[in-house]
């Protein structure tokens, strides 16, 4: 008597049991970590007074002196000149002792017109102004 084997299936079966209980983790996890941080922001604290409290993004500030072709100083898209530029400097490390300076110069600008505006900026406070290049290629 000859029997005949059962044909058996060969292709993969996917099991959907663990990919569901992990969106069902996932999910439970995000409804919590959203819930704390609304009840974080919504509490009542009176926060202390300081004198020379600021913004954190105007402290980080950077300073981008650009020098054209001609000499002309461009400081926040005006131009100016080196007292000018030595007033908003020094105003700036007023605000921010540890304030950044860059120095973008025009390859044909003079050389004095640069020496001029790295003057300036230390005689500001800038300890050390960058003075920015473009890197070989």
């Amino acid at each position: 008597m000859l029997l005949k084997a059962k044909a058996t299936d060969s292709s993969p079966a996917i099991e959907l049991t663990p990919v569901i209980d992990i969106v069902f983790l996932l999910l439970i996890f995000f409804l919590v970590a959203t819930t704390f941080q609304q009840t974080e922001r919504e509490m009542q604290i009176a926060l202390p007074e300081a004198e020379s409290g600021g913004p954190i993004t105007v402290s980080l500030r950077e300073l981008v002196v650009n020098i054209q072709s001609d000499g002309s100083v461009i400081v926040a898209g005006r131009s100016v000149d080196l007292e000018d530029l030595r007033t908003i400097v020094r105003d700036a490390v007023e605000a921010n002792p540890e304030q950044k300076v860059t120095v973008r110069a025009d390859k044909s600008a003079t050389y004095d017109r640069v020496v001029g505006v790295l003057d300036a900026c230390k005689a500001a406070g800038i300890q050390e102004p960058y003075l920015d290049t473009v890197p070989l290629r």
